[in-house]
This record gives structure tokens, sequence and C-alpha cells, in this order.
């Protein structure tokens, strides 16, 4: 009998299947199409891979109690599964939800799975392709006794922290693995815009080349900046395909599966400030609308490019920039688990999500080193209060209001940098413009306010 079964056999379901095999554990696989999953045990089936053409041989050829890793598409196509699987099924099976499902459709699941006598999980899984195959980091969400079930496979198949541990751990009851996955790619998404924008800034402002370009994020990541997104952003610059860098002739569309826009949307629902991601968000909508940009363009003349530092004086200015927007960044990631884990009753540890994101993930950067250590020492209510990113904040937003203006004043987009700079003000600011909208809000609405002179709700007959 196996030890453990993968329904979904796109790249990510075959390497995470790989990987499990390598570590030595017995996996039986299946695929709707049965070619696919044909073509794949041809390639890589040994003792430890096996593949089944039936799904119900698949389910027999697994040691009870059964524990199932489905990768397929989300949405319906996991609930189609799962009503697949139930009639095969004994009480006490585990389904497990590798893939990038919305955390209440997981909530919905665990609630359902556990009142017909089944087991569920949710485990957000990180690293891409690669990530799958040689070490992913995995955020697993459900019950507890369920996790000790899948510990040991999660633990050996996983990437590795800067001190070698495992980059999984037990984050939380029903959705909250796939709720701290959600949070990470919308981080994702932030420093992303945010590299995206230093390269047009060096390219537009300075006219500099995708190769030149490419050298700058090089000596970015050897610093503060070092990431695994840095590190891939070289060869996605310097690619030359017929002689012309790749970069130059990929069309100006940037594609979203959805992670982004229901981080945004869950924040705006919860009252949490996540500027920088949810303007990452807009960019990549923004882009889209590529045939409406190219008619407006002629209509509207941009300023010519004059900026006021030399390059050589931009270079570490843009460094420090970017870093302080990939702060604000991650401030706002976690500021949103905070929240949520304290409204779905979710007992979250951001050392431990911090530790396991070291790791395999998209996001792992040098930045988790040392904001892992300040989580574990540190209680606060927002990251800015942790010492080191206060230290570092102080040192770096100067740069940041330079480039943010730069960009601005040469007509050059800077969507998420910009967010930073603004996110950044008003939340190191006590007193904000607020009050004037409490005061039009009463004056058209009698919606009421509040006085800092005294208690109670108040309201005025403005125009009287």
């Amino acid at each position: 009998m196996n030890n453990i079964g993968l329904i979904g056999l796109a790249v990510m379901g075959q390497n995470l299947a790989r990987n499990i095999a390598n570590k030595g554990y017995k996996i039986s696989v299946y695929n709707r199409t049965t070619s696919v999953m044909e073509e794949f045990i041809a390639q890589h089936g040994s003792d430890n891979l096996q593949g089944q053409a039936e799904l119900e041989d698949f389910v027999n050829s697994l040691e009870t109690p059964r524990k199932i890793i489905l990768l397929v598409k989300a949405g319906g196509a996991v609930d189609a599964v799962i009503e697949g699987l139930k009639p095969l099924l004994d009480k006490g099976d585990l389904i497990i939800d590798g893939g990038n499902s919305l955390y209440t459709d997981t909530q919905r699941r665990h609630k359902e799975l556990k009142e017909e006598g089944f087991n569920f999980i949710g485990s957000g899984v990180s690293g891409g392709e690669e990530g799958a195959l040689n070490g992913p980091s995995l955020m697993p969400g459900g019950d507890k006794d369920q996790w000790e079930l899948i510990k040991p496979i999660w633990e050996d198949i996983s990437a590795r922290d800067f001190n070698g541990g495992p980059c999984t751990t037990y984050v939380g009851e029903d959705g909250a693995g796939h709720y701290v996955k959600m949070v990470h790619n919308g981080i994702e998404y932030g420093v992303m815009q945010i590299m995206a924008e230093g390269y047009e800034m060096l390219k537009t402002l300075y006219g500099l080349s995708a190769d030149e370009i490419g050298e700058i994020f090089a000596k970015y990541n050897e610093g503060k900046l070092k990431s695994f997104l840095f590190e891939i952003s070289v060869p996605v610059l310097t690619k030359k395909e017929d002689g012309v860098n790749l970069i130059d002739v990929i069309l100006d569309k940037a594609g979203q599966k959805g992670t982004g826009r229901w981080t945004v949307i869950d924040a705006l629902q919860r009252g949490v400030n996540l500027g920088t991601i949810e303007m990452s968000v807009e960019a990549r909508v923004v882009s889209s609308h590529k045939e409406r940009r190219t008619k407006l363009e002629p209509n509207f003349s941009k300023p010519e490019a004059k900026p006021s530092m030399t390059l050589e004086e931009f270079l570490p200015a843009l460094e420090d920039a970017m870093y302080t927007s990939m702060l604000c960044s991650y401030a706002q990631g976690y500021d949103l688990i905070k929240t949520a884990a304290k409204e779905e009753e979710w007992n979250i540890d951001l050392a431990e999500v911090t530790r396991i994101w070291e790791g395999g993930c998209i996001i792992r950067a040098e930045i988790l080193n040392f904001l892992h250590r300040a989580f574990e020492n540190t209680t606060f209510d927002h990251m800015f209060e942790v010492k080191e990113v206060h230290e570092a904040l102080k040192t770096s937003v100067p740069s940041l209001r330079k480039v943010a203006a730069e960009a601005l004043l040469n007509g050059v987009p800077a969507h998420s940098m910009a967010a930073s700079l603004t996110y950044f003000d008003a939340m190191t600011q006590a007193r904000t413009s607020a009050n004037m909208i409490q005061g039009l809000r009463d004056n058209f609405g009698a919606h009421t306010y509040e006085r800092t002179d005294k208690e109670g709700s108040f309201h005025t007959e403005w125009n009287s």
C-alpha cells in the first residue's frame, strides 16, 4: 500500500509527486486524462511512484487513513473531485487541497467534510514548479491532529529555512493555511510591481538598456534587496532571442490569477490599509487595457525626461526606495494576517510564518531574516514598531521621497512606490485630514462625529 496519493498532474502536481517519491515515500497518482498520467509514469515511474488509471483503484492503493493531495484548478474543480472521491473513501480519510483555493471555500469544505466524517486540510504551496520539485514552502491549515498525520512528509519535502529547518509549520485552523498563502501572494504582487517600477525608471529616466538594468539588479541582489525575485530578474532582463533582449518584445499586459485581488478585497472588508499591494493589483488592471492606453497616448504629451539626480546618485536612492516600499508591502500583509487571525480566531504565529517563507517560496528574501528574529522577540501591533524596521525606515524613507518625486515629475507611473510613501506618511502621522471628512459627512448626512475635547457623538446644524 502506498503512503499518499495525488490527483492532478499539471506541472506542479507532477513535480510535487516526484519530490515526495524522491524523499522515500510511496505515492500513487491519478489524472482525469489518463494519457497524461501514463506519459508521466513512463518518464518518472518507479517503485515509489505509481499511476492508476481508475479513481477507485487509485483510492484502494493507499494505506488507511488515506491521505490524498488535490492539485487541481481552484473553484468548482476542487468540489467536483471531492464529490467523486467521497463514495470511495472511508470515514477518517484525509483530503489535502494544495491549490490556490479561496480560504472561504476551504472553510466551507472543512466544515462540510467534517460533518460527513472525513478530514480536510487546505495547504498553501509556494515556490512554483522548481519549488514543488526541490522544496516548496508549505502552509497547512486545518485540524491540528490531521497536521500531525502529514507532518513527516511535509517536513521532508519542504525547503529549508536560514537555519536548516523545514519551511513548513501548522499555520492554524480551517482556512488559515490558504489565507496565509493568499496574503503571501498579495505581498508578492507588491514586490514585483516595485521591481517593475524601478526597471521603468532606469529605462525611461536614464535610457538604460535591459542588459545594463540587469547588471544593476544583480548588484542590488548582493545587498539588502537580496531575494529570489531579484535573482531571477537578471535572466529575465538579459535573455536574448534572435539577437534582441526578450524583455523588450514581451507585451506589456500583466496577467493575474486572482489571489492578489482576493487579498485586496479581503483587506477592504476587514478595514486594513493595503496601499502598496492594492496599487500593484491596480497596475496590472491598467496594464490589461493595452488598446485603450495606445489610443490615448497621442492625445497627451509627457514631460521630457530630465532627472535631477545623476545616475550615480539615483542608483543608491532607488535601492533604498525599493527596500522601503517592500517593507511597506510586508508590513501591510502582516497587518492583514494579524487582523484576520483575531477575527477568525486562528492562532497564527507570525514568527513561524516568517520562518517558513525563508526558503522555497517566491517572496523569500534577506528581509525575512531579521523579521523572523524580530517577531520572535517582540510583541507589536504594527511591523513599523519593530526596532529593526523602524531604524531601516528612518534611513531609507528620504530616498523613497526623492525617487517617487523624480518619477512623478517626469511622467513615469509609480503605482506602488508612491502608494508606499503615502502609506508610510499616513501610518506615522497622529492627525490626518479625516476630521474634514467627518465634518462633510455630518453636514450632508447627519452621520455625527466625535471630538478631541469631549466624549460622545455630536451633530451640528451646519447651515443654520
